[in-house]
């Protein structure tokens, strides 16, 4: 694909629609590379989100991990017991405080969220690669614009 310099009127319908499109493929594209993997597991997308954050972050809270992936409790309690039914998750309980649950991949689900990020690190290198180093940093800049200010903190904290 030919690189497509932005119109330096690139606050018009035109160049925001293409940027909503363009939003809209790339993700479609980069996820139907996992999404065939996840189903013959009988997994979606939901529990890819639940394995990637757990994996950054071993003994997450489920109430950090509510508040990251934003859905109801109802929801992320149906994905954590399909998971841990599964073989994929295990939860204790915290140290300091009793009623918290911490939760960790297992070796079996550590090897599936390993398997799904490979897909989709392949797909980004590529594109990343394709685009080169000012524009990867042009692309997060403009992604976390998205991201409301007040979230970003929380963020930038997954970085570490």
């Amino acid at each position: 694909m030919a690189v497509q310099s932005a119109s330096p009127l690139f606050l018009r319908e035109p160049e925001i629609r293409r940027g909503i499109e363009l939003l809209y493929f790339g993700y479609s594209h980069l996820y139907r590379g996992i999404d065939e993997g996840l189903s013959r597991q009988g997994l979606g997308r939901a529990h890819h989100r639940a394995l990637y954050f757990i994996a950054r972050q071993p003994d997450l809270t489920v109430s950090d991990l509510l508040h990251i992936l934003g859905i109801t409790k109802q929801s992320l309690g149906r994905v954590l017991n399909e998971l841990t039914e599964r073989g994929f998750v295990e939860s204790r309980t915290g140290r300091e405080d009793r009623r918290q649950r911490l939760l960790r991949l297992t070796p079996e689900g550590a090897t599936l969220e390993a398997e799904l990020l490979e897909a989709l690190r392949s797909k980004l290198s590529r594109a990343y690669a394709e685009a080169g180093q000012g524009s990867v940093a042009g692309f997060w800049t403009v992604l976390e614009g998205l991201i409301p200010a007040d979230e970003r903190k929380r963020i930038a904290n997954l970085q570490r």
